[in-house]
């Protein structure tokens, strides 16, 4: 399956009413589980919404909160409004993403699935300068305005997140996929990592696992997603330490040896190209057909539990709309026939429902 919702919500008529519409939002998703025969109801990937109803907290309205930066500390009760665990006025696309897991929480037979952004990554789009900061953090520079904003930043961030996921919860979703795509080599350095520098514990995994501590103490599982560049050391962390139920890794991965590091009860997802999707020239359809039979025979080989999707999001883009949809198509038309070919009964089964449940239609 892809994560896919994003595509579904751009065939409807008004797809930004939709959005900010919770049993409309939550029909897409719905018509993406059933497209691509999976249980599994994604919420959209809106990475945009946790930063918006964090600064709502400071009278900064939505179109200003997505431009906004900090670039100096805040002063202390600023910051303690920012980071109170009450719940707060949402902006209208949270609301509606709440609803749409209401929604979906009335279909007994899909699971509703909350997306957050994780807090490294809304660091990033918090701070007008995140990789210097960090980087100074990792160096050992703690007594600068750089770093002493970045520790700003992660508390009003981790607070953030996690109201998003409370609310989450409360109004349905049975699993939530926190996204951490900044948290890769882009901003955390390979060198200072490997010297022992503790930036990439203190700003990453530690409040990833408060999170983890937040979401199985209500009861619902953990879908980690990372599709930045990563070392094998960041990889062995999330599955071991952090230990979702499903690790979702980008195409810079191959899973095949990743799963050599990951827990045989963490599933991998993902992680054909989908990034590259919108262009025949980076990434034609052979070469997803490709791929994707690579990545099956090869994650069959090394017998580690799979699911065979995207590396992220698969993102609607109107003018190469025709040729993601093809891609998507091969993705799962070359998984289907490598399930038939080599698969157990099973897996063939699950194949000839997903055909009859339109599966392959773009």
């Amino acid at each position: 399956m892809p994560i896919g919702t994003d595509l579904v919500l751009h065939e409807q008529p008004e797809p930004e009413r939709v959005r900010n519409d919770g049993p409309s939002l939550g029909r897409v998703m719905e018509r993406g589980a059933r497209r691509w025969n999976t249980p599994l109801a994604f919420s959209l990937m809106d990475l945009r919404l946790e930063k918006i109803d964090l600064l709502g907290r400071a009278g900064i309205s939505g179109a200003g909160a997505e431009a906004f930066l900090f670039y100096k500390p805040l002063e202390s009760d600023a910051l303690d409004a920012l980071c109170r665990g009450d719940a707060a006025v949402q902006c209208e696309g949270s609301r509606a993403r709440d609803g749409a897991l209401s929604y979906i929480r009335s279909l007994k037979d899909l699971v509703p699935v909350g997306m957050a952004i994780g807090p490294f990554s809304l660091i990033t789009r918090l701070m007008a300068d995140a990789i210097a900061a960090v980087a100074m953090f990792g160096a050992g520079d703690h007594d600068c305005d750089e770093v002493r904003l970045l520790g700003q930043a992660l508390k009003m961030a981790e607070a953030a997140v996690a109201r998003s996921v409370r609310s989450k919860i409360a109004h349905g979703a049975r699993a939530i996929a926190i996204c951490e795509p900044a948290a890769c080599t882009a901003f955390l350095s390979p060198r200072q990592f490997r010297a022992g520098s503790c930036a990439f514990e203190k700003l990453v995994m530690e409040p990833n696992l408060r999170l983890k501590a937040l979401i199985e103490s209500a009861g619902c599982d953990l879908i980690f997603h990372d599709c930045g560049e990563l070392i094998d050391p960041m990889v062995e962390a999330f599955a071991q330490r952090i230990h979702p139920v499903m690790l979702s890794l980008g195409s810079s991965r191959k899973l095949w040896e990743d799963a050599r590091l990951v827990p045989r009860d963490v599933v991998l997802f993902g992680n054909l190209p989908s990034k590259l999707f919108y262009s025949d020239g980076a990434m034609p359809v052979d070469e997803v057909t490709r791929r994707t039979r690579e990545l099956v025979a090869n994650m069959r080989a090394c017998g580690h539990p799979h699911i065979v999707g995207s590396e992220c999001d698969v993102l609607f883009v109107p003018e190469a709309k025709d040729a993601i949809a093809a891609k998507v198509d091969a993705m799962m038309h070359a998984a289907a026939e490598a399930a038939q070919s080599e698969g157990k009964p099973g897996e063939r089964n699950a194949l000839v429902a997903a055909r009859q449940n339109g599966v392959a239609l773009a």
